[in-house]
Order: structure tokens, then sequence, then C-alpha cells
């Protein structure tokens, strides 16, 4: 009877011992599923601290204010130590590779480390690239319709600094043509009629249907190789939205009389009540140019017919605020950088009776413009090489329009925003940033 007494109560230990070995490392697995989970939280915590700094930045300029950025362009915070209690803690550590945004894509790495009393720390890293967030992401939107007529206009694009160095600059060319020249229109009862024209690459409206998005029998929506007269099904979408935000024109600048000959115009901020050229005049610009157009609204601001040109020098570029209306015809504008960013035109009015904004000719245009409360036309046989944002579009003739890829990262002002999230998982991806997390 002793025997089987102790070969049972041998049984009930090992048992018991079992259960409780069993009870402690459930335990500890369920706090660190706890803690990982609290590790997360900080990482995230870091990446939106580095976040509002950007953004910060740009409104006050002291969102970097408390971060370590000493060593140029780079910023590095550490956030902590938060305590959790029973002796564990966590700390954040935040580095930026250039709070000063002067990159393509700046990116944001983010550590966090949860210190238990038993066993390994708990660690999370995350990884994100940012980008500008730019007015000229599609080809052509508007808040009203889009209108194409004749038989050949087309909307295609190109990337003219793929690179994304600035150099070398790429001139649009059919051999460097890709088919992501994207339009929409945001109302929810706006219409794109395609007609005749072919679009390579998507339409969106804002309302909930896609029969708003009208093509005729030799119009296409689509990649290239899309079959006339049809709309490929997944290059168009409905409840298209974007925040086109009315622009004001910058203060300050010198004051000159309206401009109707020949003018040379160099670096600066110039107003001027208006602008019209015929005949042989041209206006040259040279240098890092901006032209306010202090003419009212409803009146014109800008007039370019006959054989009268705007011209943009090499190397030069020009940013225009107008509310007035603006017509630009005759030879139009000269400018042979391949960037369309070189030139933009702001149209600044918030009458309820859209300004107006004609672009006419055959020749080129390389150019933007951002317009939320102007009707655009463009009419001809030539092409614009850039973006038009504006209440409502209307292509004329045969234009084209070639949307260049490199606006995505222009910088218009806009925040920041998120282009890729990865989580650092394993050793070999952490190993490649660990000596930047050495502070």
């Amino acid at each position: 009877m002793l025997l089987v007494a102790m070969l049972l109560a041998a049984v009930i230990t090992i048992s018991l011992g079992t259960y409780m070995n069993l009870s402690i490392t459930s335990l500890r697995l369920a706090d660190r599923t706890f803690y990982s989970n609290a590790a997360m939280n900080l990482v995230e915590m870091g990446v939106e601290e580095a976040m509002w700094s950007f953004q910060e930045d740009d409104i006050s300029g002291t969102g970097w204010n408390g971060w370590d950025t000493s060593s140029g362009t780079t910023a590095k915070r550490t956030f902590g130590t938060n305590t959790f209690g029973g002796n564990v803690t966590g700390v954040t550590k935040v580095y930026v590779n250039d709070h000063t945004g002067l990159s393509a894509s700046p990116f944001i790495l983010s550590r966090s480390i949860i210190t238990l009393p038993q066993g390994a720390s708990i660690e999370k890293w995350i990884l994100i690239t940012l980008n500008r967030r730019s007015k000229f992401n599609m080809a052509l939107v508007s808040k009203g319709n889009i209108t194409f007529s004749g038989t050949n206009a087309s909307v295609d694009s190109w990337n003219s600094d793929p690179t994304g160095t600035g150099s070398p600059l790429v001139p649009y060319s059919a051999g460097v043509a890709t088919d992501e020249g994207s339009i929409g229109s945001i109302d929810v009862s706006s219409t794109i009629s395609v007609n005749n024209a072919d679009i390579w690459g998507t339409a969106a409206v804002g309302g909930p249907a896609t029969t708003a998005i009208a093509v005729g029998p030799n119009g296409v929506v689509g990649p290239y190789g899309t079959a006339a007269g049809t709309k490929d099904p997944g290059s168009i979408s409905t409840d298209f939205t974007a925040n086109l935000d009315p622009v004001a024109a910058p203060t300050g600048g010198t004051v000159i009389g309206a401009i109707t000959g020949s003018t040379t115009l160099g670096a600066g901020i110039w107003r001027i009540p208006s602008i019209s050229l015929g005949g042989g005049n041209t206006l040259t610009i040279t240098g890092n140019v901006t032209i306010i157009i202090t003419g009212a609204e409803g009146t014109s601001g800008i007039s370019i017919g006959g054989t009268a040109q705007f011209d943009i020098a090499a190397g030069a570029n020009v940013k225009i605020y107008s509310a007035a209306n603006i017509d630009i015809g005759g030879s139009g504008v000269l400018n042979p950088n391949a960037q369309p960013s070189t030139l933009q035109i702001w149209g600044t009015s918030t009458n309820p009776i859209a300004q107006t904004i004609a672009i006419k000719g055959n020749g080129t245009l390389a150019g933007l413009v951002y317009a939320p409360n102007a009707n655009v036309t463009v009419n001809g046989n030539g092409s614009v090489n850039g973006s038009i944002i504006a209440k409502n579009v209307t292509i004329a003739g045969n234009a084209a329009i070639h949307f260049d890829e490199a606006l995505h990262g222009l910088d218009t002002g806009d925040p920041y925003g998120i282009t890729k999230w990865t989580e650092l998982t394993t050793a070999a991806q952490r190993a490649a940033y660990l000596s930047l997390m050495s502070f």
C-alpha cells in the first residue's frame, strides 16, 4: 500500500509540475503577446511623431524642435522610457534620413524595444517611405465635366525625369510614351465624354456609374492595345474624389504697367495689370520669374495672338497667378525646357462666374494649369505636355495631352503622404539599417 501511495504521489507531483510548467509558459507567451502589441503601438507612435514633424515644419518651421538635427539633413530622436509595470520598460528610436525634404523620397525608420524582466527583449521595426502629395497626379482633373471633340485627340504620358535627379531631362516623344494618362471628374453628376479620343490610361468619375464615361466608335479608354470603341473594365472607375483647394497669389513684388509690346522680365516677382501681345511682339522670361496679374476677375489678364509669343529662355521658369482670363494663341509659348514644371499657370479666381483659360494653336505647351474655378479649353492640333486641373476641361480639335509622370513628386506645398510601409521582421532586413539606429 505504501508503495502504491508513493507511486500515486509521484504521478500527481509530476502532473502538477507539468501543469505548472505549462501554465507558466502560457503566461509568458501571453505576456510576450501583450507586450508585442505594445511594441507595435510604440513603433507606430514613432512614425506618427516624425510625420507630424514633417507637416508642422511646413506650417511653422518648428516641427523638428527637440530632435537631433546636428548631422546635416538627418534627424534622430529617442522617445521613452515608457514604464508598463512589473519592471517592464519600452523605448522608441526614430531616424529620418532627410528632415529637410530635399530628397525625392525621404524615409522614416522607427524602432521600439520593450525590455522584460525575463527572456529576450521584444522589438518592432517599421520603415516608411514618403513623398510629397502633388496637385498634379493625373493628366486631367475637373470638378465638373471633361469633354473631347475632334477625331484624333489623345491622352498619354511619359517621364521627363526617370532618374529622379533632374539629369538628364527627357523630352516627350513617341519612343518614351507610356499609357499612364489618367483623367478624372469629381462631381457626382459629372461626365467624361471621350467620344473619339484615345485615353491611354484610366478614366474615373465621381458618380456611381461608369456609364458617365462615354466612348465613341473610335474612342479608347485603357492600356495600349485596347480595341477602338471600348473601355477596358480595369481602366474605368467610379466614386473618384480629389481636393481642389483654391490658391492665392503671393504678396509683394515690383509693380509695373500693362505689357503691350516686346518685353524681357528677369528674376523676381512682377505685379502687372495685364499682358496683351499681338503682331510680332515677344515677352521673354529669363531666370526665376513670378508674374501676378492684378486685373479684375472677368477681365482679360493675358492675351497673346497673331505672331506674338511668350518665350521662356532655357534654364528659366515662370509661375503665373491670375484671377482674370487667359488666352494664349498666336505662336503660343516657346518653352525649350523639358520639364512642364518650368511653366505654371495658377488660376486664383473664386468668382461664381468661372474664369476662362484658353490654350490655342498648333505648337507644344510644356506646362501646368491649376485653376479649380476656371473653364479650360485646349484647341487646335498642338499638345500640352504636363497636367491640367480645372472646373471644366474641353479638349477641342486634335490636341494631345502628354502627362509627365515626374509631376508625382512636384512640391506644390501639399503635405507628405506615405508611399510605402514595411515592417522589418527578419535579422537580415534589420541589419541593413542597424548602424542608423545606434544612438
